[in-house]
């Protein structure tokens, strides 16, 4: 059944509200604060909508036609809608081509690694540190694609609800559990205790040093990869840490693969293990 959310809120300058929206966008600490962050294009919004996120706000362009899509999104989902003047939207969209057509304001979900399914043929990957939003987006899209738990991203690292970094999911963000640890001991506690509940769970890490090249690995159980930052790569914590280190075989001149192309590579690699 549709829900009609009858109020509609004008926004014509940067009053508070927009300045609010705006802090969104490029302000970590401000998402954290208000609990919520900007979704941009059809897809995301879509998704986000689909798996359940909490949407707390519409935003769409006040003096052009919308789109079925987009209609039918104003009509059946219960969140406050905006009417937002052309010029202002486009500042929120963040992008060179105009206005977008609706932005979504989306409630944050817990960092609790509670979220993680305990699965019998449980797949996470952990980006320890990234740098770079493009790179976490597309590790958390590449995660969905091959079949993966959830994403864990720890120590001090780019937020994977940075604007660039959902667009770099291109939406697979709301499809798994993406957690936010301060470090790799969370990970290591919550590892324990999946083992202590029966879960024989293994901790394997991608590093160009690593002894054991990666096809020669049983990825089929419980497993969580562990993908370094993209400059120093693994810390000495999670070396120690992990089960196992591996390493993906290269020719060529290149002398190491980008992080999330790595991170891309084992996931599937355990996935092709597990089809067979």
């Amino acid at each position: 059944m549709a829900v009609m959310v009858a109020t509609v809120v004008r926004v014509g300058t940067r009053n508070a509200r927009f300045q609010q929206w705006q802090a969104l966008l490029g302000n970590r600490t401000k998402r954290q604060r208000a609990g919520e962050f900007l979704v941009q294009g059809v897809r995301p919004i879509s998704l986000a909508v689909r798996y359940g996120w909490p949407v707390r706000a519409l935003l769409y362009d006040d003096r052009s036609g919308l789109s079925a899509w987009a209609t039918d999104l104003l009509d059946r989902v219960d969140a406050q809608r905006f009417a937002v003047r052309s010029e202002l939207l486009a500042e929120l969209g963040d992008k060179a081509e105009g206005a977008p057509e609706l932005i979504a304001v989306v409630g944050l979900p817990p960092d609790d690694p509670a979220r993680i399914p305990a699965r019998p043929d449980l797949l996470a990957v952990v980006f320890d540190r990234p740098g770079s939003p493009g790179n976490i987006g597309t590790l958390i899209r590449s995660a969905d694609a091959f079949g993966a738990s959830a994403v864990i991203v720890t120590g001090h690292a780019t937020d994977p609800y940075d604007p660039k970094a959902v667009r770099a999911s291109t939406g697979s963000l709301f499809a798994l559990p993406v957690v936010r640890l301060p470090s790799h001991r969370p990970v290591l506690d919550w590892a324990q205790a999946m083992r202590a509940s029966g879960t024989p769970l293994r901790l394997v890490g991608a590093d160009e040093r690593g002894e054991t090249p990666i096809a020669d690995l049983d990825l089929t159980g419980p497993t969580v990869l562990v993908i370094g930052n993209e400059t120093t790569g693994l810390s000495g914590a999670w070396r120690e840490a992990c089960d196992d280190l591996m390493s993906i075989p290269m020719s060529g001149a290149a002398s190491s693969l980008n992080a999330a192309t790595a991170g891309s590579i084992a996931l599937y690699e355990a996935a092709r293990q597990r089809r067979r």
